[in-house]
């Protein structure tokens, strides 16, 4: 493998000089000001707030961005994700419902369910003291008891532009004229095509007089293109580059064959017992028999994924914030925005599409000034891509030592096996098409290891032994 792993970073750095200038060049990171949130503005409610939810002191983006906001200013804001950008546009919402409090006066946008719900929790828990009423407005939930919770005239509205445009439409008495305050997090998602319509929709409905807040961890040229269209005049914050990941993350690449990759991804999970981990797919059929996989080698996986309903997707990533597994499959509808503080390890085993989702994906660990890992499987068909990847972050990335592939390997006949397992068991639930049982959607613990799971002496040797 070593020879492989030369050429292949050989090739990378032929191409490897244009990326820096590009990155480099887009944005200056704005100087960090030391500041307390009274120093902000915030009046004493709010600072209690934040005392409630274990928020002691502002972060860059809530610095820059929270004075201009209370101001009424509309604010474009860059940040690293896990900056604390939802705190930079909760507060000034809540700062301006105290002076005017009326029903349906903020709408924040976000473009996955589990993203707004957070969101919805955060502006609860901030809101608590003040009496605040949101309400999370998102697909998969019965419309009719949504259509009530907003006949109730909740303050903010957290929702999915599908799902809003379908209660703009459909809802009788409901109606965003009166809103004044829009936020679209994630904006650079929320712009692309497949949200872009219904975003259209809403921005065409809303009161022309409101404050509207632009916050993304990328930026793209349709944010620009929303700038000129929706915003007033609006305040610029970067506190990072274009596209920038965490001072504390590590991160790292495996060059592996295609055809080990499970064998790798399981030589890595158990190198990692024990710790928080996340690993991203690119589809749910790989969501759901790595999941299965992993659980017949006695790890606690669960998957996440657009084809699972609703409220499994709310307790599979429940499950995993309180602890109960530890190891999460997911596709990208956990990229972005979720805040995790516990994730040790994210593992690309796909590389994501989007060479702009790799930074909202490893932004799952490493949040909040803490340290963290990711490892992104590099095959023999991936490497353009991500060079693209390291282009894109103007820098290389480090070869992971700690895999030999004669170590890993030792593992090929017990994942086999596992994998015969995942497909059976796969193939008997009707696969995606079918609502599955909670055992099957992962919520069951580990069944029974598959193959020759024991050790030496027929002892068994927990999820898997490391091998030294």
């Amino acid at each position: 493998m070593s020879d492989s792993e030369d050429d292949f970073r050989g090739h990378l750095l032929s191409g490897s000089d244009a990326s820096h200038s590009d990155s480099d060049s887009d944005a200056e990171t704005v100087e960090q000001k030391p500041a307390t949130f009274a120093d902000l503005g915030l009046n004493d409610i709010l600072l209690q707030a934040c005392a409630q939810v274990g928020w002691t002191k502002p972060t860059p983006i809530q610095v820059e961005s929270i004075p201009s906001a209370l101001k009424g200013r509309d604010i474009i804001g860059l940040a690293k994700t896990g900056s604390g950008k939802t705190g930079a546009f909760a507060l000034p919402i809540l700062s301006a419902l105290l002076k005017k409090p009326v029903p349906l006066f903020a709408l924040i946008l976000a473009p996955t369910r589990e993203l707004a719900f957070q969101i919805h929790e955060n502006v609860e828990a901030l809101g608590a003291p003040i009496g605040v009423r949101s309400v999370a407005i998102v697909g998969g939930v019965d419309m009719m008891s949504q259509s009530v919770s907003l006949a109730k005239k909740p303050h903010v509205v957290v929702a999915t532009p599908g799902r809003l445009v379908d209660h703009l439409e459909n809802t009788k008495g409901f109606s965003l004229r009166t809103t004044g305050f829009l936020v679209l997090d994630e904006a650079d998602r929320l712009l692309n095509s497949e949200f872009e319509e219904e975003v259209n929709k809403i921005i065409k409905v809303i009161s022309k007089e409101r404050q509207t807040l632009l916050f993304s961890a990328t930026m793209t040229d349709k944010v620009n293109k929303l700038q000129r269209a929706a915003l007033r005049d609006p305040v610029k914050v970067e506190v990072a580059t274009k596209f920038s990941t965490a001072d504390k993350l590590l991160q790292s690449y495996l060059f592996i064959p295609a055809k080990y990759k499970e064998v790798y991804l399981t030589y890595l999970i158990n190198e990692f017992a024990g710790h928080a981990s996340i690993i991203f797919v690119n589809r749910q059929h790989s969501a759901q028999t790595l999941a299965l996989m992993l659980r017949a080698l006695g790890f606690p996986a669960i998957p996440l994924h657009g084809g699972l309903s609703q409220p499994k997707r709310l307790g599979a990533l429940n499950r995993f914030k309180s602890g109960t597994r530890n190891i999460l499959i997911a596709t990208d509808v956990a990229a972005r925005g979720l805040d995790i503080p516990s994730v040790d390890l994210v593992i690309n085993y796909d590389l994501p599409q989007n060479s702009k989702d790799y930074v909202h994906r490893v932004g799952r660990t490493a949040r909040a000034g803490r340290s963290g890992k990711s490892i992104t499987f590099v095959t023999q068909y991936d490497v353009e891509a991500f060079q693209r990847i390291e282009q894109l972050l103007g820098k290389q990335m480090d070869l992971y030592s700690g895999c030999e592939e004669a170590q890993v390997l030792l593992l090929l006949e017990r994942v086999m096996e596992a994998q015969r397992v995942a497909a059976l068991e796969f193939k008997d639930s009707g696969g995606l098409k079918r609502r599955r049982s909670d055992e099957e959607d992962g919520d069951a613990a580990p069944k029974k290891k598959a193959g020759p799971s024991a050790g030496r002496g027929g002892k068994s040797s927990g999820p898997m032994k490391k091998r030294r």
